[in-house]
């Protein structure tokens, strides 16, 4: 078994673990630190060693000011 420090149950087994940000998890334990939202290994973002989900979150906490609030992506430029 492999150990992970913020399950419940700190074994993780090889059948229920999913491998990201190069850790273990189990699979309902890699969530978007957040809003919650289960994540899948390699289909996230990271900041600071924890996971987030691409949109909305991370874009909105770490991307560039003005997305997702009708800053430039907004825009079309050509």
């Amino acid at each position: 078994p492999i150990h992970y420090e913020k399950a419940e149950k700190n074994i993780v087994f090889s059948t229920e673990k999913v491998t990201s940000l190069g850790k273990d998890w189990h699979r309902p334990c890699l969530k978007c630190e957040k809003c919650g939202k289960t994540l899948s290994s390699g289909s996230h973002a990271e900041h600071e060693g924890k996971p987030y989900c691409h949109k909305p979150c991370y874009a909105a906490m770490f991307g560039p000011k003005g997305f997702g609030r009708g800053g430039t992506e907004s825009h079309t430029y050509k």
